[in-house]
């Protein structure tokens, strides 16, 4: 805005001297104040694009609302900040309760990354080496590899020949009190391939893992999680799914009926599977973990090689999948860092994009209704070109 100066009374000479000293302080003044007037176009664009994108997760939204999705939350994180955070739907159907950004949701197998975190640093502290038998750590595992051995590494990249659930056991309703006391579901079973000799997706794998951590870290695995990952990462509202206990803003579960009924999903208790699908969070929180993970910090960079590198089965072919997370490429294309989750009630989806340096995350109390391309439109519109 042009300034107006009353001049009334000044001698011409007075003004000049004036305007001389105005001129001055201009010429004074340091580049970045006054680039701040030149930048406003700039901050506006990007306000801009980010409306668009913000309108175009609303409309994704609303689209899965309208499949029969009770609730969903969604969050994005650009260079390390959240950038949008929104809820939408029920947390409660029933009784109308809205889904907000702290809503805590089952995140289901993206349980898997916040384990794998959790498993790095104590391979940094060298209490863990990923490549030793995991009996030393749980010896009271049978040995049942066949000359092969069984190790961390195998475990969290879904090669060590462990099985993954059967028959109802998605379903299990009885506490477990221990990690060790959940590894009997499995423990008597066959491998199912050789370690190391095919990728075999396995939820009970990270359970056997969370026992090894356990043991190493000398301390209970949900506190070694609490204490370790979650506080010093800041996720306030990521835990463990008890579902004895009250946890504030907990989303009912929901699941549909075969003729389209929605209804409560059947109870479950996850204690049985923290590791690999037991825990609750928000979309914030997973987006500001995943923030995390795309820079040097709370891991180290060999840590994080580790993790967003393909591990290959014995005769070299690679799996897609490193420690905890799945690596390969977008459907537009870029490179990207990837889990998902499907519990009873609850489905989520997790995005790392290293090159934009950005993070998405969908979190919803429903099985399915969501399309994994739909998830990363929503966070390919806030890149800046």
């Amino acid at each position: 805005m042009k300034k107006n100066y009353s001049f009334k009374g000044w001698t011409r000479r007075d003004v000049m001297l004036f305007r001389f000293l105005l001129a001055v302080i201009a010429a004074a003044l340091p580049a970045n104040v006054l680039a701040q007037t030149a930048a406003q176009p700039v901050a506006a664009a990007k306000a801009e694009e980010y409306t668009a994108a913000k309108n175009h997760a609303r409309e994704v939204a609303k689209e899965w609302l309208a499949r029969g999705i009770p609730g969903v939350t969604l969050a994005v994180a650009v260079d390390g900040k959240i950038v949008y955070a929104e809820g939408f739907g029920y947390a409660d159907v029933e009784q109308r309760v809205p889904v907000w950004p702290t809503t805590k949701f089952r995140i289901a197998s993206d349980s898997k990354p916040l384990t794998a975190a959790g498993l790095m640093l104590l391979v940094e502290q060298g209490k863990i080496d990923l490549d030793a038998p995991v009996r030393k750590y749980v010896p009271s595992f049978p040995d049942k590899s066949g000359g092969a051995k069984i190790t961390p590494r195998l475990l969290a990249g879904h090669l060590a020949g462990i099985r993954h659930y059967k028959d109802d056991e998605f379903q299990i309703s009885r506490h477990y009190d221990s990690v060790v006391e959940g590894l009997k579901i499995f423990a008597d079973d066959p491998l199912v391939s050789p370690p190391g000799k095919e990728f075999h997706y396995s939820s009970y794998g990270f359970n056997l893992l969370s026992a090894t951590m356990e043991s190493a870290a000398g301390e209970n695995f949900l506190s070694y999680m609490h204490s370790h990952v979650f506080v010093p990462l800041g996720l306030r509202h990521t835990m463990a799914d008890q579902s004895a206990e009250i946890i504030d803003q907990r989303a009912r579960p929901y699941r549909k009926t075969d003729d389209g009924v929605l209804r409560n999903a059947p109870y479950v208790d996850n204690s049985y599977k923290w590791a690999g699908g037991g825990f609750l969070s928000t979309a914030e929180d997973l987006a500001v973990f995943g923030s995390a993970l795309l820079r040097p910090g709370f891991l180290k960079p060999e840590s994080l090689k580790l993790l967003f590198t393909s591990q290959k089965t014995t005769d070299g072919k690679e799996t897609g999948y490193g420690i905890g997370w799945f690596v390969g490429e977008s459907k537009s294309g870029q490179k990207v860092y990837a889990h998902d989750g499907g519990a009873v009630g609850g489905s989520s989806r997790l995005l790392l994009y290293p090159d934009a340096h950005m993070v998405v995350a969908m979190i919803c109390n429903f099985e399915g209704g969501w399309k994994a391309d739909e998830v990363e439109s929503v966070g390919e519109a806030f890149e800046t070109k």
